[in-house]
């Protein structure tokens, strides 16, 4: 049986330059933004910083609806570390992804079905499974 997709949101960037002294906006003017190379001192941010925002804003997100849905109140101070690696593997630049998650109130293995169920549904997750090397840590 066919599943119809439902368009929620589109963001929609324009950026000009790239990640060396590059700027991005979004068309509804709330994101504008300078961009410097990591290895610069520019003062602008990164890809690989926007990423890890992106992805910890969306998991934390996951996280909550999972907890929503298995009938669980999540503390206010959801956290999730995210660091994002930018490498190079024989020429070719890849990323790699850490997330430490804090779930304060939780038993450690009720956390650990939450962020596997999350991991699920997370839609940074789901675009970036087999792609991209991800490891959690609870604390």
């Amino acid at each position: 049986m066919k599943k119809t997709m439902h368009l929620i949101y589109t963001a929609t960037t324009e950026t000009t330059g790239g990640r060396e002294n590059g700027v991005a906006r979004s068309m509804d003017g709330v994101l504008d933004i300078r961009l410097s190379d990591p290895a610069s001192s520019g003062i602008g941010t990164n890809p690989e910083q926007l990423m890890a925002a992106g992805w910890s804003a969306s998991f934390a997100s996951s996280l909550l609806q999972v907890a929503r849905e298995a009938g669980l109140n999540l503390s206010a101070n959801v956290r999730i570390h995210a660091e994002v690696d930018l490498s190079s593997n024989d020429g070719a630049f890849v990323i790699g992804v850490r997330l430490v998650v804090q779930l304060p109130g939780l038993e450690r293995a009720v956390a650990s079905i939450l962020i596997e169920e999350a991991r699920r549904i997370c839609p940074f997750s789901r675009a970036t499974r087999g792609n991209v090397e991800v490891s959690f840590k609870i604390v």
